[in-house]
């Protein structure tokens, strides 16, 4: 079987310089407050994910970070945006809450129109645009109803993944969206990368039925976040240390480009959370 060819597209994306990046407190099984953070490190490697956007020739807007707010980096949960239109978002925990008005009062401020949230969701951690439909999550974090008031915002198709591993507690931890759009004339089949045993038993049928030529990704790969990653449709920056996936990923003729985020895995993200896609 010959390997397709890929078609890198340009991408736009929000990103936070991680200045504040501490990890002083536990909300998902990644964060432990006794062991140091290195917060110089943690703005070094975000700036080298940062320059890797910006010589694949993406765009990459900044937001403001806020002291006292340390997860503000992980802008993907800010949250998720189709067409222009900014659906807010509106975190489970006290620590994270603050951040749902600072990203919306970003939004209002660069030309999208905001979609205020009434449930509880995590942006784009737990919401992926595959193609033309969303794949949402829940289980952890964003509730099921907010999967009701996604399809209402957008008017897509919205296919609801429970996640059952504390380890991977958003859905951009256990999916990678390979291909996040049709490809020319849409002979192109939007595909994806995931774990399967990060989800309940429908979910996998599910996943496995939509998408059968779908990456199945190895619990080491999964583990230091491999799945976490960034793709254009070609270029796929990923964890260095999810070796597996690498190889999956060039043997299906994508670019892997490795980026180490290790001292943001800390405080529990990796190279999506760091990433939130603005499309206008």
């Amino acid at each position: 079987m010959s390997t397709p060819s890929r078609i890198a597209q340009r991408r736009s994306y929000l990103m936070c310089r991680p200045e504040h990046f501490t990890v002083s407190y536990s909300i998902n099984p990644w964060m432990e407050p006794a062991k140091p953070t290195d917060t110089a490190l943690a703005v070094r490697q975000w700036q080298d994910l940062h320059d890797a956007y910006i010589a694949l020739g993406h765009d990459v807007q900044l937001i403001d970070p806020i002291d006292g707010l340390p997860d503000m980096v992980y802008t993907a949960n800010g949250g998720f945006v189709i067409g222009g239109v900014a659906y807010g978002a509106k975190f489970r925990f006290a620590e994270r809450v603050p951040e749902g008005p600072a990203f919306m009062e970003w939004f209002g401020a660069h030309g999208f129109d905001v979609a205020a949230p009434v449930e509880v969701n995590e942006g784009e951690g737990d919401f992926l645009l595959v193609g033309d439909t969303i794949l949402a999550g829940t289980g952890f974090r964003s509730t099921g109803d907010s999967h009701r008031e996604l399809r209402e915002v957008f008017g897509k198709e919205v296919v609801s993944l429970t996640l059952v591993d504390p380890r991977f507690y958003h859905l951009d931890t256990a999916i990678a969206v390979l291909d996040p759009v049709q490809g020319p004339g849409g002979v192109d089949r939007a595909n994806i990368a995931y774990l399967p045993h990060a989800f309940d038993d429908e979910s996998q049928r599910i996943l496995a039925e939509r998408y059968p030529d779908a990456i199945l990704v190895s619990d080491a790969d999964g583990a230091v976040f491999g799945l976490n990653s960034s793709s254009d449709g070609y270029n796929i920056i990923i964890s260095p240390r999810a070796k597996g996936f690498e190889k999956q990923l060039r043997d299906r003729g994508y670019n892997p480009i490795l980026v180490d985020l290790s001292e943001l895995l800390l405080g529990g993200g990796g190279i999506k959370c760091c990433t939130l896609e603005l499309r206008r």
